[in-house]
Parts: structure tokens; sequence; C-alpha cells
């Protein structure tokens, strides 16, 4: 039986990740990295994918829970007459000096069994299924252990793995009370000895306990924020700084259905989000890198700026579909890469014009060619901000006039604007800058070739809101509706007030958000997306509730002045996440987590909409966030 996707456990050491079932297998792992080829992919077929195996004969499924603060999953097994306790953990060292990553990844996957109480049978059994189970393992025995040399898996453990005749790794052991045994799977091709075990959780949990211990937040929904920041961290690549949307592939956005993506790269329109949550939370580090990787890859090909990255920084993965796998209960085709690499979005460029300027408000430190480069962004968008796009979800039909691209055509010019009079004339680092900034040396901003041209930018941001205005909102339906012309509703217009296009109590936008509940909305705090019928994407079937859009309704109605409301659904959208506190992409029939897991922009979302509802009877903070106006730190 296919486990629900809300029933795993997310590990990660912020170069791969693992998700662990609630029978305490891990299906899903990449190695060496996020986007690399799976290792264990069971979570995509129950058969052909591998898996690493645990069993405690006569228990039932363990109870699990994180360590405090950090990604170290803790699960007891419990039978009639013993208790079995396994610590499990991709491990971490913290840094110190001039090193910017916070957290870098050891390159192992850990297991740690210890009987507590009586004894068990303990059995193990590593299915590995490399290049995304399409050929089988090749171990080899060493001393060291067992070797897998073409995926760079190097199997260590107290008592030794052996072979079986199906060519898989297994052990069987029985534990006593006091006594324990350490399992020890590097990933890179490199080997630790079981006896390391002990040190490696120590260093994982004391880099994780020092890098939350950095979170200032104690406001409203605090426990909920502070293990999203730590999911949030989770998804960050500690080389590059970049955040991917998810660890997962082709985990469905309905079971059996054909809605199957990739999301194990950056994208651009998590950019805004990410850099104002983590400034909030005092992770300046954090998201000056993350800002890094953005501004030194968004190169514009012509006037197009494509949408998402590589964690190398390319603007290119192939898609393709692995037909020999069954999908994730049933759901194919099962596709890794992704086509959204090619579309044209011109969200995108509010998203990350967006993103510029909140840093620079906050922390300060962008360079001369860094606003080059973001200037020239705003004026390729003056450009392109009539052509219709494939839209912020994607869609694989036809381009079209979306309202929400010219709700983020003109946040990008807003922010050009306000981020080139904010740098306008210094040479210097502006009040409270830091020497983390996101030029990755002193935050010192090096003179510009020129004034940008501003007021063509004004001109060209009064025509998109003219527009936006005239042809985005319809009086017969009584809200912004989804595309220029259409009668159907999209929930990404719930941004409106959040990003200051409109403020929250317009009339226009109150009846949206009216709209978007009744027609979009389910009987609990759940919001889809849009119809996928009305909006004709270009696939077939239904889709979950999308859980972006449901936490962006808390932040739209705090704007809107109906605080009671928006905390009603905040506090039942956190009493839906799965018992660990993670979230995926979207909900289903039966509060059932659908599509890749667990979801950044959920989780952004989340905090988002607790940040504002922390603040929310301090009205000038409150619109401080949709104004983007916030106050330096001294």
């Amino acid at each position: 039986m296919t486990p629900p996707i809300g029933s795993y456990a997310f590990l990660s050491d912020c170069r791969t990740a693992a998700l662990t079932g609630p029978d305490g297998a891990v299906e899903w792992m990449c190695a060496p990295r996020f986007d690399a080829a799976s290792v264990f992919n069971r979570v995509l077929d129950r058969e052909a994918g591998g898996a690493w195996e645990l069993d405690v004969e006569g228990a039932g499924p363990p109870e699990r829970a994180y360590a405090g603060t950090t990604l170290i999953l803790e699960s007891r097994w419990r039978t009639e007459t013993a208790t079995v306790a396994v610590t499990d953990f991709l491990a971490v060292t913290g840094t110190g000096g001039e090193d910017d990553r916070g957290i870098v990844p050891t390159g192992a996957l850990v297991r740690l069994v210890r009987c507590e109480e009586g004894e068990a049978r303990v059995r193990g059994r590593v299915r590995a299924r490399p290049d995304h189970a399409r050929r089988p393992p090749r171990w080899e025995e060493r001393d060291e252990g067992l070797l897998e040399a073409e995926a760079g898996l190097a199997l260590s453990g107290t008592p030794r793995w052996r072979i079986g005749d199906d060519g898989d790794a297994a052990f069987d052991m029985t534990l006593r009370a006091g006594q324990s045994a350490a399992f020890v799977l590097g990933y890179a091709g490199r080997w630790f000895a079981p006896d390391e075990a002990g040190r490696l959780l120590d260093e994982t949990a004391r880099a994780w306990t020092d890098w939350t211990g950095d979170d200032a937040y104690d406001g409203y929904g605090a426990e909920h924020v502070r293990f999203s920041a730590v999911v949030l961290r989770g998804l960050m690549h500690s080389e590059s700084g970049a955040l991917i949307a998810a660890p997962t592939a082709s985990l469905p956005e309905w079971p059996g259905g054909e809605r199957n993506w990739d999301y194990r790269y950056p994208w651009h329109r998590d950019a805004a989000l990410v850099v104002l949550v983590l400034m909030r939370l005092g992770h300046r580090r954090e998201a000056g890198r993350f800002l890094r990787f953005l501004l030194g890859n968004c190169s514009l090909d012509g006037d197009h700026l494509k949408p998402m990255l590589t964690l190398d920084g390319g603007t290119h993965v192939a898609e393709e579909t692995l037909d020999h796998l069954a999908g994730y209960a049933g759901s194919r085709p099962v596709r890794i890469g992704n086509k959204a690499f090619e579309q044209f979005q011109i969200d995108v460029y509010g998203q990350v014009l967006d993103a510029a300027f909140v840093y620079e408000q906050a922390a300060g430190g962008l360079t001369g060619d860094q606003l080059a480069k973001l200037f020239k962004i705003v004026s390729a968008l003056a450009r392109v901000w009539r052509r219709p796009d494939d839209g912020i979800w994607e869609v694989r039909d036809s381009r079209r006039r979306w309202t929400s691209s010219a709700l983020y055509a003109w946040v990008c010019l807003d922010r050009g604007i306000r981020l080139a009079d904010l740098t306008a004339g210094t040479d210097g680092p502006p009040r409270g800058a830091q020497s983390d900034g996101p030029s990755g040396g002193p935050a010192r901003k090096e003179p510009s070739d020129g004034r940008p041209p501003v007021d063509e930018w004004r001109r060209v941001r009064d025509e998109v809101h003219e527009e936006l205005l005239r042809c985005g909102y319809d009086e017969e339906v009584g809200a912004f509706v989804q595309s220029y012309g259409a009668k159907n509703l999209d929930a990404s217009l719930l941004r409106l007030p959040v990003l200051n296009v409109l403020p929250g109590k317009d009339p226009r936008v109150l009846s949206t958000l009216d709209r978007i509940a009744e027609r979009l909305g389910t009987d609990g705090p759940l919001i889809r997306r849009y119809d996928p019928e009305e909006t004709n994407d270009g696939l077939g079937g239904p889709e979950g509730a999308f859980l972006l859009c449901s936490f962006d309704m808390v932040s739209a109605l705090l704007l809107g002045g109906r605080k009671e409301e928006a905390k009603r659904r905040f506090d039942a959208l956190c009493a839906l996440g799965d018992p660990l506190g993670l979230f995926a992409e979207e909900m289903g029939p039966g509060n059932m987590m659908l599509g890749n897991f667990p979801q950044a922009f959920t989780h952004l979302a989340l905090i988002e909409a607790a940040m504002n509802l922390d603040v929310a009877d301090q009205a000038d903070a409150l619109h401080a966030w949709a104004e983007r106006r916030r106050t330096r730190p001294e």
C-alpha cells in the first residue's frame, strides 16, 4: 500500500534530502545532491523502486518526532516486550570564521539503532536502485563495508552488511536493552566508520541548534514559523545558496493524475518571499547568499528572463519521462527535468525586483553591477509587458494576457523606480548595512553608469496600472479575473493588496476575496488556485487545493481589516499539516497532501501569514509588509 504523501518525514543536509515513510523506510534520496539521479525511489514505484528498509519484529509503525528544531528524526518501535529507538539524519557540521555557508553537508545518511528495553530482533535491507531505478546496484565488498562505485554509495555498519542472493545489502541482529548499532551510508563515495556515528550526531544537532538560535521570532504561530524556517533551510543548497521548490519529483497534484512535475530547482517566483522571510527572522546571511545566487545568474536572453535556474545557475534542464516507473499511487507520467525552463513568464521580472528591493531596504549592499543588471531587467519588462505569456502557473496550452502577469509587471516597475530612488547618489553603505551583503564582500555600492530611465518607467507603470484596473476587473463578476476578457477567477490575485498594487480595503479587492472564497474555496480554509476546466490549462483532470493561496488568503484578509476571519483560517490551515509539521504543495479530499513535498512556498506563505497576524493590531506595521518599508536594523 502506498503511504500518504503527508506521512513522510523530511531529512536534509542542505546538499541532498531524504524522505522516510511511516514504516521507517527511506523511500526517496538523490545522490550526490538534490537534483541528481535518485538512488532510493520507492515513493514512485512500490515494486521497482528502491528503499532502505528497517523492521523491528513484532512492532507496529513507529512513533516519530523531530529532535527539537532540527531535522534529526527520532522514531520509536514498540513490541509487547521491547522498545527500539532509531535516530535518522543526514549529517552536517556548522561553520565559523569567513565561511558563510552556516550549515555544511558531511555526505552521510546515518541510522542509529538502540534497544531501550527488552530484547528485539531488528532487520535492515538497502535496496538501492541507482539512476532513478534504471539499473540494479553493483555492490562490492571492501574492508570498510560495501561500495556501489557508480552511484558513489559507501555503506558501513555494525554488524557488517552482507550481500544477499537478490543483490541487495542486508543485516539481521538481535539487540538487548542497552545495546546499539550504527549504520552509515556515505553518498559521495566517502567512507564513514560506524563508530563515527555518535560524533556525526553531536555535530549535526549542534549545527541545527546554532542556526535556529539566530531566529528572533516569538510572535503569533511561533512554533509553526520556527519549524517552517528549518524546513526552508533544509531546502537551501549549501554551496550556492539557492532554494529549491521541493526535494521531490513527480509526486502528483491529484492521485492517478498527470500533473506530476520535477520541483528540484530554484524558481524566481519564490525570491521575494525568501528574502523577506529570512531577513525578518534574523537570517540575513542566508538572505544575502540567496540574493547573490539569484542576481549572479538571472541574466536576460534578449528581453527574456528565464523563470528558473539549476543549482549551478544554469537555465535549461530537459524534461524527460521515466516510463519504467509506475508513479506514486499509479500517477503517470513520471517526469524529471522541467519544460518550465523554456517558458516566458512575466511575473518573474517582478519577483526578482521585489526581492532585491526588500534586501536593499533592510540591509543595503547591492553593488553597481548588480543594480545595473536589475535596471536592465526593468527596462526589458517595460518593452515586453504587453506580450501574452505562459503565466505564473506555467500553463501548457496557449499564451494569454494574465492579470497576475500585469500585477507583477507593475511590481517590477514600481520596485525598479523605488530602488533607483533609494540608491541614487550613494557611494557607501546605507545606515545599518552589514559586511555580509549580497555581493559576497563588503556591503559597498560602486558608482553606477548613469541614471536609469525612471521617468519612462513611471509612465509605463501608470499604463500598466490603468490597464490592470480596466481589463483585469470585471464588474459583472465582481472580481479581478484570471486573464483579460475571461470570467473565471485566479487565487494568485490574492496578492494584489499584499504587493500594494491596491489597498487592502479597496472595494474591488474585498469583492475579489469574497468571490475567490465562494468559487475557489472549500468548506474549510482551503483555496484552489483556479478551476482547471475553466482555465483550459492544457492538462487533464482535477488538482488539489493550493496551500500557498490558502495562506495568501490570510494575509489578504488582514490587509482588508478582517482579522478574526484571517486568524480562524490560519489556525485551521496549520492544523491540517502532517503530524511532523510539514506541508506539501496542495491538499485534496479528506485533507490528503498532494504534490511535491515538502513545498518551499507553502512554508514561506505560512511564515508571511503568521508574521502579518502578529502585527495585525498595529496598522502601520501591517501595511509596511505591503509597502516594503520596514525599518532597517541598526
